[in-house]
């Protein structure tokens, strides 16, 4: 009988596996070190730490970072590029945007292929899908054969207007196929039909450069948990917060980068809709970053463009999460001008922390937390062993002789930099687009979030913080609670008043047939296929665009207008009802369902006192050294409560209940702690 489903998200720091039991509806999670040279590695590890029999798993997901790695790294296979005549510096030019619009000297990177593996072919399309000067086959085939000399064993093909008619792309892609039958190809017009050749190339290029890398990896993947005995689909997360197979994985590889990015946020909206909380914050602290999510009115934020490093964009939709570099082993340092920062750099995996006791040697979060006694002596259920006089030593020799100050009052600036770098972060994603932090409640999770959220939530006036059951697994947990996803589109500009209803239903239902087919290639019924068609519309000379459902049937335009009229006034506060309106592109999501797991609820026990495991001095910034009760979560039943200050451990985490609030423990065993409540 097949009846786990298993979870796995690989972090810079820890790889995290979380088992869920479908005739139990018990969780059981484990963590492992993570293994940047080879993430398999841990994520095998984790599988056998977990006791998890693979002839017994109906499911198996995962988030990876395997493509946002390589991103990061730029460790590629030989990758080459063809376009059209004239073109070959897109990549280049890219929009003319800088990151940093007053440094006149900084530039984005390299274009992820070089310029002289870019080739040019005659060939040329215009707007409208007519052939004005037919592709030249002898150039091209020559332009095959240099490839194939070169060892090129991945290949872009982005021509301009090929998203009007892809017949010269295609046809490219037969004669690359026919030189270069070993290599990956590419086109553009099948990975972004859309307009702006930049963006469309860049996706293109970047989907390119990761296929032989994601596509290896998933094979060889699939191929251990296939020999252990696990006989279904293996799937992937991907950026949409949706899931792929193994197959689409090979043909759209680029929708895995920020894959365990988006099962955070997917498991924050989940913990708090389940809590009662339409309005959320999900903060996920892990070991080398925090990663950000905002849910409004039960909804994920999701954008359409998004890039691992600036200049290059990505254009799928992705939820929005804002990343920053403040981890558990993010670095404390002093600046050219003695004033204390805290990352971006980290000390990730290896050396790590130096309270791990392997090598490292600069302070970092993790040490500033032991200093202050809110991490005790082991991480990860006693796998891994913490040495404080290490972290002691390292702050003192790289903060607190230099700033003049104490131990614990060094360790506690490391901690209220990191706090306040979170702080800010989290103004970024609402005040900064007019929502009030108060209005939301803070979900803390990762392996030290738990940690700094009551912390990161009294510097935003935030009143409610929530700590997952199994917090150091949550983003693991949020790859249960995905649906197979893909996400197709197609241009058509064209004023509202002017469209043909029967021209538009021929469109969305001839992407509606290549969808189905998608979906019935990844196995599933017509029974959960669910089909959404998305229309994007803008008022007549506007730049930007926004995207609203439109259903079937002769109403079915005008009343997406005025679903438009309606956003368009919730997005940027104004609205015009008489202005003419034009579609931009059209869109649908094919969604595949797949179960999801039921989490056990657990009647609340009322009068039971916890006994603390142990009590240790914990340094607070308002109260100094505090004698501090530390409490074992597996002890701690739904309706107990607890006063602050408070810590409570556990395999994957650690909690920090500060003085003066109150921790609940709820039904869903949650902890929900209760800051003292803000005046408005």
């Amino acid at each position: 009988m097949t009846s786990l489903r298993v979870a796995v998200d690989v972090g810079g720091t820890f790889t995290d596996v979380c088992i869920f039991d479908e005739d139990t509806h018990q969780v059981r999670v484990t963590k492992v070190p993570s293994t940047p040279d080879d993430p398999m590695v841990a994520v095998m590890d984790g599988v056998r730490r977990g006791q998890v029999d693979l002839s017994s798993v109906a499911l198996f997901s995962h988030g990876t970072t395997v493509a946002t790695n390589a991103l990061i790294t730029r460790r590629f296979p030989a990758a080459a590029m063809v376009t059209t005549r004239g073109f070959r510096d897109v990549l280049e030019i890219r929009d003319g945007t800088k990151d940093d619009l007053w440094d006149a000297y900084r530039d984005v990177g390299q274009p992820y292929i070089r310029r002289r593996d870019r080739f040019e072919v005659a060939e040329r399309i215009d707007y409208a899908g007519n052939i004005v000067e037919p592709l030249d086959e002898t150039q091209a085939r020559e332009v095959a054969r240099l490839l194939r000399r070169r060892g090129a064993r991945t290949v872009a093909v982005c021509f301009v207007n090929s998203h009007a008619n892809p017949v010269h792309e295609l046809r490219m892609r037969q004669i690359l196929e026919e030189e270069l039958p070993d290599a990956t190809v590419s086109t553009s017009a099948e990975i972004l039909p859309e307009i702006f050749e930049y963006e469309r190339f860049n996706t293109t290029v970047a989907n390119a450069v990761l296929a032989p890398l994601v596509t290896g990896y998933v094979d060889r993947l699939g191929a251990q948990l296939s020999e252990g005995g696990y006989a279904g689909d293996l799937l992937l997360l991907h950026s949409g917060g949706g899931s792929m197979t193994q197959k689409m994985v090979q043909k759209y590889p680029v929708r895995l980068a920020a894959s365990g990015i988006a099962a955070g946020a997917i498991a924050a909206r989940h913990v708090a809709t389940q809590c009662g909380y339409p309005n959320a914050i999900g903060l996920d602290m892990g070991g080398t970053s925090t990663d950000i999510c905002l849910v409004h009115r039960g909804e994920l934020r999701v954008t359409k463009e998004w890039a691992v490093e600036y200049g290059y964009p990505i254009i799928f939709p992705s939820i929005e999460v804002l990343t920053i570099g403040a981890g558990g082993g993010s670095l404390a340092w002093l600046d050219e001008a003695g004033s204390l920062r805290n990352g971006p750099q980290s000390a990730g995996a290896d050396p790590g922390p130096a309270c791990y006791g392997t090598g490292g040697a600069e302070p970092t979060n993790s040490d500033a937390n032991v200093v202050l006694g809110r991490l005790g002596t082991t991480l990860a259920g006693g796998a891994k062993r913490l040495f404080p006089d290490l972290a002691e030593a390292a702050l003192t020799d790289k903060v607190a002789q230099p700033l003049g100050l104490g131990l614990a009052e060094a360790a506690g600036a490391v901690v209220k930099v990191a706090n306040a770098n979170m702080a800010d972060a989290v103004r970024l994603v609402s005040i900064r687009r007019g929502l009030d932090p108060r209005d939301f409640a803070l979900v803390a999770f990762g392996g030290a979030g738990a940690l700094h959220g009551a912390e990161v939530a009294k510097e935003l006036s935030i009143p409610t913080v929530i700590v997952p059951a199994n917090p150091g697994v949550t983003s693991a947990l949020g790859c249960l609670l995905v649906d197979i996803r893909h996400d197709l589109s197609q241009m058509y500009n064209h004023p509202v008043s002017t469209i043909d209803p029967d021209d538009l239903e021929a469109k969305f239902h001839a992407m509606e047939v290549s969808a189905s087919e998608r979906l019935r290639h990844e196995g599933v019924s017509p029974d959960h296929a669910v089909l959404q068609r998305l229309v994007s519309m803008r008022y007549l000379g506007q730049w930007r665009s926004l995207a609203v459902e439109i259903g079937t049937g002769p109403d079915a335009l005008r009343e997406a207008v005025q679903r438009f009229h309606e956003q368009h006034e919730r997005e940027f506060a104004f609205r015009r009802d008489d202005s003419p309106v034009e579609v931009y592109q059209l869109a649908l999501k094919a969604i595949g369902t797949t179960p999801k797991p039921a989490f056990e609820r657990h009647t609340p026990t009322s009068g039971h006192t916890p006994e603390p495991t142990s009590v240790r001095p914990v340094w607070f910034e308002t109260d100094g050294w505090v004698d501090t009760p530390v409490y074992d979560r597996t002890t701690l039943p739904a309706g107990t409560t607890l006063a602050g200050p408070a810590i409570i451990d556990q395999l994957d985490s650690t909690t920090v209940v500060p003085p003066d609030t109150r921790a609940d423990i709820d039904e869903w065993l949650n902890i929900r702690i209760h800051l003292t409540e803000v005046s408005r």
